[in-house]
């Protein structure tokens, strides 16, 4: 199977993107609005529009539907703000189901806002992020683990999204890890796709893929020296380090092999490039198995992605467009 076949088998996949949904917020604001306070004196932002898409996992789940992926589920926590009801459109808007989100009256719903000079087009102020900065509570947690063991069997494939950078971290608690675990040893043919930024190394049979400063984190913590060490902690055959223009390493029992990017000339926004590969990766790697073909979708879904300003999305028609750049280059 090649990509273009991957891509024609997409419609007939059911896809669950479950972890840390978030919400982005592009804020335009004015710089010549920007006035202090009359009460206080501190200068203002005057913010002038703003644009809302889904972030983090959402941004997974996004490129899952640009792609034409049929049935795209989200599975997290949310809040009970106006953050949240901005997320949830944002998912709609998209095709994708965001019913089986949990809301939590007691957590923020995880927000990125990014406030973008009106005058120049640059985000050149401090970001706003609301983060839940311990852990959620144990109804909440508890909620997202039974929905995950009854939604992840009927599930093609599975894209976990571990985002959150606070020690606590996220929605992906050590109570949903356990639960992919048992998922994963009771339906060893589906593909489990885990991306975590800080907690990699507390997995277990789950195909994980990290960036290559994150693997060279968890190697560290876990006091041993190589990705092979790490793949065998998690227990799976394959391990996935992207290494950004460099390719990206796949190791399996075989050995490792590293599989070139798809090279770019001058990038717009790198921003969601590793979302964007792990939407294109995860499918093509349940469909065919190959980790190096998974790599090279999950490549070029990338480069067309970075090639758009804020968290871009790549549809089939594009992804065919750039394999047929790269052949006739």
């Amino acid at each position: 199977m090649n990509i273009s076949k991957i891509l024609n088998s997409l419609p007939g996949l059911s896809v669950l993107v479950a972890g840390d949904i978030c919400l982005d917020r592009w804020c335009s604001y004015d710089p010549s609005l920007s006035e202090p306070s009359r009460e206080t004196g501190i200068p203002r932002l005057a913010v002038v529009s703003t644009e809302t898409t889904p972030g983090a996992a959402g941004v997974v789940a996004s490129n899952l539907a640009a792609l034409g992926v049929g049935r795209v589920t989200v599975l997290g926590a949310v809040g009970m703000d106006g953050h949240a009801f901005e997320l949830i459109e944002a998912l709609r808007r998209r095709g994708i189901d965001p019913s089986h989100l949990v809301r939590e009256p007691r957590i923020p719903t995880f927000t990125y806002t990014k406030l973008i000079n009106l005058k120049t087009g640059e985000e050149d102020q401090p970001r706003v992020d609301y983060v839940l900065a311990r852990r959620p509570p144990a109804e909440a947690d508890s909620a997202v683990v039974t929905s995950f063991e009854r939604l992840a069997p009927k599930a093609d494939v599975i894209i976990v999204s571990d985002q959150a950078e606070t020690d606590e971290g996220g929605v992906v608690t050590q109570a949903l890890r356990d639960a992919m675990t048992r998922v994963a040893v009771e339906h060893p043919g589906k593909t489990i796709w885990v991306d975590s930024r800080k907690r990699g190394e507390h997995y277990r049979r789950v195909l994980l893929k990290l960036n290559e400063q994150e693997a060279e984190e968890c190697c560290q913590r876990i006091g041993r020296p190589d990705y092979q060490s790490l793949r065998r902690l998690i227990e799976h055959g394959t391990l996935i380090v992207t290494r950004g223009e460099k390719g990206a390493l796949v190791c399996t029992e075989e050995g490792m092999r590293n599989v070139p990017a798809r090279a770019v000339a001058s990038p717009v926004d790198i921003c969601g490039a590793g979302d964007a590969f792990n939407a294109g990766a995860s499918v093509a790697f349940a469909l065919t198995g190959d980790p190096e073909l998974a790599v090279r979708m999950g490549n070029t879904v990338a480069s067309v992605t970075i090639m758009k300003r804020g968290t871009g999305t790549a549809s089939a028609s594009e992804v065919l467009a750039a394999m047929a750049q790269t052949a006739s280059g």
